[in-house]
């Protein structure tokens, strides 16, 4: 007895001594994984129409809900507006030649709807000029080699439909986007071949609803809860089917892109924390990528959205149902999905007492944290954390059946941008997330493309200029608005020329069967060799580390307990 007594003491160790090192390396974050994406990956950078072009009333161009709201004075910081933003309407040649020094693939960028259609109703009018500008702008990109990834809505809805309808709020805006989604396939299809219907409404459902309730509530007379923007957005993809059955017009993709953070238990070992978590991400992604793939908002959005409904006195849940025909005509309704991602946050349980009034955080019962070593390179709520990256991808991968993805936003603002513009900390950022969405590929996830934000500083809705997230600078200050590359461009134009990360131990044959030395050749192979054995001695020294001593201290550990069963036997 004694002796079974010692051996389930001693087990937890021996077990600690042979555990296997591949999980703990694989979720490190501080682990690096030199490598190169699969040939055919696609690099590229992004922006949007209302944060870039400016030009806000020139050549036709209708108001937006943006204009509108950036107009009134305390909306927006430093009542700053996107009036004239980077002037992009005006530089179009100049910023293609700033892709082209990057070397990009593609070109994210989005359609302004009121620029196309003044009122964003087709039937009443279409403003030529605008459709002029945007089939000039793709021609320059393809006759650069760039392919254009075109997105239909990011957030500027024509300021008509906003105060006639209440905006996404009314179900009449299926029909009207859908009129403006076939305008563009119309213009533009046979040279598009990659189309985003809506980018990020996630944010836009839940963050504009809050922006300024007053201010809508003026114009329209109700406040409803964020509930009902993605279930009209969601309806308005039936403009997938149009196109999927008519090939011979289209023969592009359509995708969705959704911006998500991932969440991350505090305690991985707690039931309640893991399902906190998991209400964390389906909250965020589920609310629009669930009804794409599966045909229905998730479970769990449905169970404590309805409990909180009920608590409140209310006959129905404030989270719409879809009928059964619209759940078969929105599943499936995306050839790629878009994800955009910049931070991650702990989660654990907590519950909120019952509120009259409840809403997209209190319905959650979760709270987020984040750790306060997390570097912080720029805006308070931008932590860079790129593991998480990878732990979203690989949910994404398992939740939804490995889809086809193209991550279309990605990047970081800096607070204090650097004089020398020597944004160290964005280069860090690109550094470990690319890196993680290659390890993501090695665990088997198929992401196809990358798209770092953004190309330019440009206008950042509610907090004006004051966020700093382009590649490249501009001078707001001089009229001319001119653009500077940033260190971190030069250092992502080095990342697509070498596709990803090449292993620097890696000692490649030049010509023949050795290494071809000419000039100074003799130095630089010396110096290699040198840094090669270096290395080599590393690697070794880590596998003493790791592996070596790790099995000496099993064996010893072994080695005591064969000896103490002896005495223990000899003296009993």
């Amino acid at each position: 007895m004694v002796t079974l007594g010692l051996w389930a003491l001693l087990l937890p160790l021996l077990a600690l001594g042979t555990a296997d090192d591949f999980q703990w390396t694989k979720t490190n974050p501080s682990s690096f994984h030199y490598g190169t994406f699969p040939a055919g990956f696609l690099w590229g950078v992004g922006s949007s129409a209302y944060q870039t072009e400016g030009a806000w009333d020139k050549d036709g161009k209708g108001p937006s809900i943006w204009d509108a709201f950036t107009h009134r004075k305390g909306k927006v910081l430093g009542n700053e507006t996107g009036d004239s933003a980077c002037d992009g309407y005006y530089r179009v040649k100049d910023d293609i030649q700033l892709l082209k020094e990057l070397r990009v693939n593609h070109y994210l960028l989005s359609i302004s709807w009121p620029r196309i259609m003044p009122t964003g109703i087709k039937a009443e009018q279409l403003n030529e000029k605008g459709i002029q500008f945007y089939n000039d702008t793709i021609n320059s990109l393809l006759e650069n080699n760039i392919t254009p990834i075109v997105s239909l809505y990011h957030w500027d809805l024509p300021q008509v439909l906003q105060e006639k309808y209440g905006g996404w709020q009314n179900i009449s805006m299926i029909n009207y986007f859908n009129d403006y989604a076939n305008l563009c396939f119309e213009k533009f299809g046979d040279r598009v071949k990659h189309w985003i219907t809506f980018s990020d409404p996630w944010t836009h459902a839940k963050v504009w609803h809050s922006y300024n309730s007053t201010w809508r509530r003026e114009q329209r007379g109700n406040h409803q809860p964020p509930w009902h923007y993605p279930l009209l957005m969601l309806k308005g993809l039936k403009v997938m089917h149009k196109l999927q059955s008519c090939p011979s017009v289209f023969e592009g993709m359509v995708g969705i892109s959704l911006t998500s953070g991932w969440g991350e238990p505090v305690d991985p070992h707690s039931q309640t924390d893991r399902e906190a978590a998991e209400r964390y991400i389906q909250f965020h992604l589920g609310w629009f990528a669930n009804p794409i793939y599966r045909g229905d908002y998730p479970e769990v959005m449905k169970n404590y959205v309805g409990r909180k409904s009920a608590q409140q006195g209310l006959g129905t849940s404030r989270l719409p149902t879809f009928s059964v025909q619209e759940k078969s005509y929105i599943k499936g309704t995306s050839d790629f999905l878009g994800i955009g991602h910049f931070t991650t946050r702990y989660v654990l349980q907590k519950n909120f007492p019952f509120l009259q009034v409840s809403g997209y955080h209190t319905d959650r019962d979760l709270a987020e944290l984040v750790d306060p070593n997390w570097p912080a390179p720029g805006p308070k709520w931008l932590y860079s954390v790129p593991w998480g990256f990878r732990r979203l991808l690989n949910f994404i991968k398992t939740q939804y059946g490995n889809p086809l993805i193209y991550v279309t936003e990605n990047g970081v603002a800096e607070a204090v941008p650097c004089t020398e513009l020597c944004d160290e900390g964005r280069i860090l950022y690109l550094k470990g997330y690319i890196n993680e969405i290659l390890k993501a590929l090695n665990d088997g996830v198929n992401v196809k493309a990358y798209t770092a934000w953004s190309l330019l500083d440009k206008f950042e809705w509610n907090k004006g200029f004051s966020e700093k997230f382009g590649l490249y600078h501009i001078d707001f200050q001089n009229k001319n608005k001119p653009r500077y590359p940033k260190a971190s461009a030069d250092y992502y134009k080095k990342i697509i020329s070498a596709n990803g990360f090449p292993n620097p131990r890696e000692l490649k044959p030049l010509e023949g069967n050795g290494l071809t030395l000419d000039g100074d050749g003799t130095h630089e192979l010396t110096e290699t060799l040198l840094n090669f054995l270096l290395d080599s001695l590393i690697t070794h020294m880590e596998m003493v580390t790791e592996i070596v001593l790790p099995t000496v201290f099993t064996l010893c550990i072994l080695i005591c307990i064969v000896l103490l069963i002896f005495y223990l036997r000899n003296h009993t």
